[in-house]
């Protein structure tokens, strides 16, 4: 039997890897799986551990107030060096390019454990954008064994960058496994109903069955990069409300991420207080982050998204939600190559300019949203345990 150590830190990691946990546990006699999280972020971490029912073997709990990429790669490092000696693993998982994800990779390189790496060989080719994860992730290449890219054009980049064809997988990407479970859950009437009574009882949304919203267009966003700290967000922000000024039959939803570099200009410009978020403005909803079969939802019921994440992107597109990229570059070019995504920066004019299109053009709209999904069939996770299954030298 094999050890391996499958360590993630933030909610998107656990999102893309809980999949992976529950495809190795099919090979009970092969495999014994020690789940690692190291809290990077600690309560959206948790939303998401609760919701799959997942209990970590570890938990280096390292989230601290105002914590910088040196707090969080040391307390990394530090941890897991004791967890890796103690374990002995055969192999590491991990996913992405969070810091977790580079910290721990190094740790196991340090020890010369062999390491998989999920979703790789996503490129900007900026190095600072995104910051840090661009260079998380290329760094995270170099030292690892298995690679496991979403999209032949992420194998591609493997292979320029001199990684051997024999050791790169294309398998889709595991956030569509775990967004593809959720959806089903929804189609269950009664988490339809708990879904909409909550919406109604938090903040007077009222839904109906048929995937719209009962009044109003729904303008769902997220923003969180720290390449858009200060002035981006700023520009986001005064961007939002006059989307909502020029558009007052629609409704735009921020559910507002954790990090006081987020959090504090965006309750300044638009006059919150972070204490009364049911405080609502017109028709600009600032929330506090949801977990995720409530965000999944939402997703599901809004008419377009606005956003700087990489996971939503793919997620968006699964949902056949159109969806505009608030940042200059993006690791996943396939959504925008297939038209269903479009990148337009943190500019105020190109940002309110192209969500208006979406609103006022059914031709635009129906063109962003009829798109193939790019990002794989919902059944990465599988592929990845049967190759890690079929490797004879772990």
């Amino acid at each position: 039997m094999k050890k391996i150590i499958i360590v993630f830190g933030t909610r998107p990691e656990a999102i893309k890897l809980i999949p992976v946990i529950n495809a190795f546990l099919l090979y009970p006699s092969k495999f014994k799986i020690i789940i690692c999280v190291t809290a990077q972020h600690r309560q959206m971490l948790d939303q998401v551990l609760e919701l799959f029912n997942i209990v970590p073997h570890y938990d280096m709990d390292i989230m601290s107030n105002n914590q910088d990429l040196f707090d969080v790669t040391i307390s990394i490092l530090d941890n897991f060096k004791k967890i890796l000696k103690a374990e002995q693993p055969d192999m590491i998982i991990v996913q992405g390019d969070t810091t977790t994800t580079f910290a721990a990779s190094l740790a196991a390189f340090y020890f010369k454990i062999p390491i998989g790496h999920v979703e790789a060989g996503l490129r900007t080719y900026s190095k600072y954008q995104p910051f840090p994860e661009e260079k998380n992730r290329h760094m995270t290449t170099v030292i690892a064994d298995y690679h496991f890219a979403p999209t032949e054009w992420a194998r591609q980049n493997l292979l320029k960058e001199g990684i051997s064809e024999d050791m790169i997988w294309v398998t889709g990407n595991t956030s569509i496994d775990a967004l593809l479970e959720i959806v089903n859950k929804l189609k269950s009437t009664k988490i339809q109903e708990e879904m909409a009574l909550f919406f109604l009882n938090q903040y007077g949304l009222i839904f109906n069955n048929s995937n719209d919203n009962a009044y109003k267009k729904i303008i769902l966003v997220t923003g969180h990069r720290r390449e858009n700290f200060g002035l981006g967000f700023k520009n986001i922000c005064m961007a939002l409300k006059e989307i909502g000024r020029k558009n007052p039959d629609i409704i735009i939803i921020y559910p507002v991420h954790l990090n006081p570099n987020v959090r504090k200009p965006v309750f300044e410009i638009f006059g919150y207080n972070e204490n009364n978020l049911s405080h609502n403005i017109q028709n600009i909803y600032l929330i506090e982050p949801l977990d995720y079969i409530h965000f999944v939802y939402l997703m599901c019921n809004c008419y377009c998204i606005l956003t700087d994440s990489g996971g939503i992107q793919e997620e968006a597109l699964s949902l056949n939600k159109p969806i505009l990229i608030m940042r200059d570059t993006t690791e996943r070019p396939e959504g925008v190559n297939s038209g269903g995504a479009k990148l337009v920066g943190t500019d105020y004019d190109v940002i309110v300019n192209e969500t208006q299109k979406i609103l006022d053009d059914k031709d635009v709209y129906q063109k962003m949203s009829n798109i193939k999904n790019p990002y794989g069939d919902g059944k990465a996770a599988s592929k990845i345990a049967k190759v890690i299954h079929d490797i004879e030298e772990i």
